[in-house]
């Protein structure tokens, strides 16, 4: 394991005495910005399920594919991405603006050390826009709300879920923030979404174990679902092949690339 690194200091709710996800998941797909608690707990959770670095490598480059997938193929010029994440190399920002420089996105966290560095680093190309929303994922009309000061809501967006509705842990609950945050877009809107899974044909077992360590060292909470509970998220939107699959696999470079206990879709709003 290496050194504890001190990432830049946040605001006052920033708490370094217990693992967070955005800083673990940093350390999983290789990034500096953690502590030697994160670490610790990311190693620990890895022990039990290996496969772990794999999906995490694996949904960041489905945010890779999908993004230039909606920026070439469907013309999409505007990203609301919910629950970022610590900014890393080629975020949503820097892959759509590569294709359309006069794209607009805006990154939604509420996780202080998230915020500090989105500021410094999330950085618009001249003729787009990048902006940061501090809000929570289970307050949807607040995120439309402030996202609305830099999108334009009367024209498609692509909303951005990775790996977030899996800290929601009511199920009916993330269903509805879905439901409310694509009732706030127009026709022709995407939706992106990841999510664990428990399902065994994809290697998703160890998940159950290595969450419940997790939700008792660590913070936020988080839950794994069924194909059919994550396919319900999807409800009145068209999917885009290959449809609901690993995310490894959607759109894969590699007609062999293995599967991971983590879905992956990308559906429009008709």
């Amino acid at each position: 394991m290496t050194e504890g690194h001190s990432p830049t200091t946040g605001p006052a709710r920033l708490n370094t005495s217990v693992a967070h996800n955005a800083r673990v998941w940093n350390y999983w797909i290789g990034g500096k910005d953690n502590y030697e608690v994160d670490q610790r707990v990311a190693e620990h959770v890895a022990s039990m399920f290996p496969v772990i670095r794999e999906v995490a490598r694996a949904d960041r480059d489905f945010l890779a594919r999908a993004v230039r997938f909606l920026a070439t193929e469907r013309g999409m010029r505007q990203f609301l991405d919910v629950g970022t994440g610590l900014p890393t190399v080629d975020n949503t920002h820097e892959i759509a603006q590569r294709i359309a420089p006069e794209s607009r996105i805006v990154y939604v966290d509420n996780d202080p050390i998230v915020l500090v560095h989105a500021r410094s680093l999330l950085t618009s190309s001249p003729e787009g826009v990048t902006d940061y929303v501090d809000a929570d994922v289970h307050d949807p009309e607040s995120i439309v709300q402030r996202a609305g000061q830099t999108l334009d809501l009367t024209r498609p967006v692509a909303v951005m879920m990775l790996g977030i509705l899996n800290f929601v842990l009511d199920t009916a609950e993330a269903r509805d923030i879905v439901q409310r945050l694509m009732a706030a877009v127009p026709s022709g809107s995407h939706l992106v979404l990841t999510h664990p899974t428990y399902d065994g044909d994809m290697g998703g077992e160890g998940n159950v174990e290595a969450m419940e360590f997790w939700n008792a060292n660590a913070t936020p909470p988080i839950t794994a679902r069924s194909r059919e509970e994550i396919a319900a998220f999807l409800d009145g939107l068209e999917l885009v092949e290959p449809g609901l699959v690993p995310c490894s696999q959607w759109r894969a470079e590699s007609p062999s690339a293995a599967p991971v206990p983590q879905f992956g879709a990308v559906a429009v709003k008709p």
